[in-house]
Formats: C-alpha cells, structure tokens, sequence
C-alpha cells in the first residue's frame, strides 16, 4: 500500500502541473480554435482557414505583464496559457504556437524578424521586435501573422511580391522590397463614427497608407527574440508597458481594449469606410468586458495603463 500512494500521487501532479503533462496535441489546439476542416491537403486555403480561425479565437494581448507576471519565451509555456487556460499572448506567444500548428501539421515555415513602425515618432524600431512567419507553398512564399493585432492584422497570407496591392476585409496590404528590406504597408480606409465626439477626442485615423513594419528574410531562431521578449515587458519606453492592450479580429472587424478604452470596429461598413464604436469603460466594467468580449478570465489582478509611449530609442538606455 505504501508503493501505490506515492505512485498515485506522482500521477496527479503529473496530470495537474501542465509543464509536467509533456503533450501538445494539435487536435486541442484546433479545438481551441474552433478548427473542424481537414489538413491533409497543404495549400493555401487551409493556410488560411487556419490563420484565420487562430486570429479569432486568440486575442493579441499582453495582460499579463499588467497582472504583475512575466511572459515566457517557451512554446509549452504559451501553449498552456493560450490552448488550455484560454488566454491569448503576444508574438512570441502567438506566432512561435502557430509555427509549431503549421508544422505539425507539415507546413514548411521559417521563423522571421521583424521592426514595428512607430507612428506617433515616425520611425522604425531600432532592433527587431516583432515575430512573424514565412511559408513556403510550391514555388511561392508567403508571410503569415497571426499576432499584430488591432486594424493593422492580416487576415490571410501574404504572397511575398513586392509592389503588388492585396486587398483584404482590413483594408489593401502590400510589400515593398529594396535592397534586400520588406516593408509592410496597409491601404486605411476612411473611418465613421455615428458620435461625432469620438472623432474629436480619440483621434481616428485618416485614409492613406500607413506603413505596419520592415523585416528580412534571414531565418531566425527562436533564442533570437530572448532578450527582445525581456526588454518589452520591462524597460518603460516600451508600448506593452506603457499600454495594457486587448485586440481581437471578428467575422467582420475587431475588437479592441486599451486601458480603458473599449472599441469595436466594423470593416467596409459603407461607402468604403470602416464603423468606430468607442466607449471609455469604468474600472468595474474591465473585468466583464474581458470575460464577454475576448472569453478571457484573468487569475490575478489587473491594472489597466494608456499613458504616452516615449521614443523607441529609450529601450536601449
């Protein structure tokens, strides 16, 4: 009897303790995602269906940070938070998971680097800080980013062709390349709003083209974006310290919450324009709105932040 006890109880902590579990299985993940297709046959449109099915079950989010917790560079780590406690993450949760959705499942893909724009400075990152993907279908590539979030998100892969335009419910995507440098641009359509203080107040954009980010097509090891994923949670010129941030992508736009304030966006809603709702939450309202809005819970507590971004170049200080 003294052998089975230890041996019970060995189980349960195993079966417990999720970095103990040892599995990944894709089927959960597609559960989780809510993906019923097949993926025996490799081609661009299960690429799609599953881009487009991760973009809208998991949240581009970096909670965690303001609930006092550090993000992990670890696939079992974000597999956990976002396939089993129903969580979403930021890049290098959401598209390392992603890469390793694809490749399970036989995808040929590469993991790439990448600079976010900084519209409010009119510059690009100084060092690589975005995570996105490469696949290779046949004899054509593709960019597939399943974790930018907000307006500026891809709803299906991009064939890598520089200068051609293509259009997608967000708005028109295209790659420039110069000298061996993608750049990412996004064609904004117009946007409306029925409260005409939103306009005032909240700074909607206007149309026109809005460059997102630059990258390589130097393939990239995971290891690579260490100490990109310990300077963003920590130094306080960095975007997720300076805002708590919540996006999805929805059937037919997204929703968003930073710090306090809640939009909802719906594309093309007419005459080529783009519906803003916009409403600036309560601190009791948070909660609920997570939990409805983006099926999220959160364990521990959460402090909502929006404050302005200092200069990019102050990560390095």
């Amino acid at each position: 009897m003294g052998k089975i006890l230890p041996s019970l109880l060995t189980q349960s902590i195993i079966f417990f303790h999720p970095s103990l579990r040892g599995g990944m299985d894709i089927k959960e993940y597609f559960a989780r995602t809510s993906y019923r297709g097949s993926y025996n046959k490799l081609d661009l449109a299960t690429l799609t269906d599953i881009l487009q099915h991760h973009i809208r079950a998991v949240p581009f989010e970096n909670l965690s940070i303001h609930c006092g917790q550090c993000v992990e560079l670890d696939l079992e780590a974000a597999y956990d938070k976002i396939v089993r406690k129903k969580r979403g993450g930021w890049c290098m949760e959401n598209n390392q998971l992603l890469s390793w959705a694809l490749k399970t499942v036989g995808y040929d893909v590469t993991l790439l680097g990448a600079k976010v724009y900084v519209p409010e400075y009119d510059v690009y990152a100084p060092e690589m800080d975005h995570l996105l993907l490469k696949v290779v279908l046949g004899d054509k590539s593709y960019i597939v980013d399943g974790a930018f979030g907000m307006a500026y998100q891809m709803w299906q892969p991009m064939e890598l062709i520089s200068g051609t335009d293509q259009p997608q419910a967000p708005g028109v995507f295209r790659f420039l390349e110069k000298s061996g440098v993608w750049y990412l641009e996004k064609v904004k359509r117009k946007q409306y709003t029925p409260d005409q203080s939103v306009s005032a107040s909240h700074n909607l954009e206007e149309e026109g083209c809005r460059p997102v980010y630059l990258f390589t097509l130097q393939p990239r090891d995971i290891e690579e974006f260490r100490a990109c994923n310990t300077r963003l949670q920590t130094k306080q010129a960095s975007l997720f310290v300076s805002k708590s941030i919540c996006s999805l992508q929805t059937a037919d736009g997204i929703r968003a919450l930073v710090g306090w304030k809640f939009t909802e966006m719906k594309y093309n809603y007419k005459d080529n324009m783009d519906l803003v709702e916009i409403r600036i939450l309560a601190d009791e309202e948070i909660e609920k709105t997570l939990k409805e809005k983006f099926s999220i819970t959160l364990d521990d507590k959460f402090v909502p932040i929006n404050r302005s971004r200092p200069h990019p170049s102050e990560l390095f200080v």
